[in-house]
């Protein structure tokens, strides 16, 4: 049955992805999205059009970290279950602006909680990340390993919101998933991130930074295999209410460095200049998710490959502004 559905981080990524998925499916949605400066608010626009031209989605321009502020902009509607997906992003920028990660991600997360327990809505989804893990898990790692050695405040940061979905949980009986992302790509990725980053200076002829010796490795899954996960955990929450889960969503396989930039630069027939730099604090070795309980509980069966889906997204990439 068709459901109302908010959704923060809505213009971001995978929110815009998401969103686009619910409405197709017969969903009602409201979007919350602030259109931080991190990347371009007009990027983060135009990844909206065709939903805001769809009569079941409304755009709320609000701050997550203002319960206030977006309790008055949401108005008196509604809402079965909230996926929670806003956040400021990446590891890097995290260590220069620490309090900013904690206001957007932490803060956040607890007026998103909030937020649901004053209005009656008894389902979450919360999008986690897989640097939670640290740099010492065993791999492919386990939902079950304890997950407390993050090395950079981002991964810190999404930790915490964890700790805090357990704790609405344990206190208010909210059913919350949490899903630890391990490194989407593809269509809409923000141009921060590796794959989009180096595609874009490969097609400049500009030189690709690698940080380290090129062995680092990371679990890289394809934006509609992760979706695949998303969709099945809010259907999940409503089919097998008031639980609390975290669950790996990842491709469960890994990539070097040096062979994704090899597989970029076969796709977009050219030679890569690599300029190699020193590794970089707050970046883990590897990522690479065991997803044995997201087969289990959300029938998850990732499909695309990075051999094929690299050249799906230099198709896309080749249509947009250098």
């Amino acid at each position: 049955m068709p459901e109302r559905i908010l959704v923060t981080g809505a213009a971001g990524f995978i929110g815009s992805n998401l969103v686009e998925r619910l409405l197709e499916r017969g969903d009602t949605v409201v979007g919350i999205d602030n259109f931080d400066p991190f990347y371009s608010p007009a990027e983060k626009r135009r990844n909206l059009e065709a939903s805001l031209a769809h009569p079941g989605f409304r755009l709320v321009e609000t701050d997550c970290a203002d319960l206030a502020g977006m309790e008055a902009a949401l108005g008196d509607g509604g809402f079965d279950v909230i996926v929670h997906l806003a956040a400021k992003a990446g590891v890097r920028p995290s260590i220069q602006q620490p309090a900013a990660y904690t206001r957007a991600n932490i803060v956040g997360t607890q007026s998103m909680l909030e937020l649901a327990r004053g209005r009656g809505i008894e389902r979450v989804v919360f999008g986690s990340s897989s640097s939670v893990y640290g740099d010492s898990a065993k791999v492919p790692f386990s939902e079950d390993e304890r997950a407390d050695l993050p090395i950079s405040p981002y991964a810190a940061t999404k930790r915490a919101c964890e700790l805090l979905c357990h704790t609405y949980h344990h206190l208010f009986g909210t059913g919350i998933i949490a899903l630890r992302f391990f490194t989407v790509y593809g269509p809409r990725q923000r141009p921060d991130l590796a794959i989009r980053k180096f595609g874009t200076l490969m097609l400049k002829g500009q030189p690709v930074p690698m940080f380290g010796d090129g062995s680092m490795e990371r679990d890289f899954t394809w934006i509609d295999d992760i979706l695949q996960g998303v969709l099945a955990a809010v259907d999940r929450t409503r089919a097998i209410p008031g639980e609390y889960r975290v669950i790996n969503l990842g491709e469960s396989r890994t990539t070097s460095v040096t062979r994704l930039i090899a597989l970029l630069a076969q796709a977009l027939d050219v030679e890569p200049r690599v300029e190699r730099l020193p590794p970089q604090p707050g970046d883990v070795q590897r990522t690479f998710a065991d997803v044995s309980r997201a087969r289990e509980l959300l029938g998850y069966a990732p499909t695309t490959p990075i051999e094929e889906g690299i050249p799906r997204f230099v198709e896309w990439l080749r249509h947009q502004p250098l």
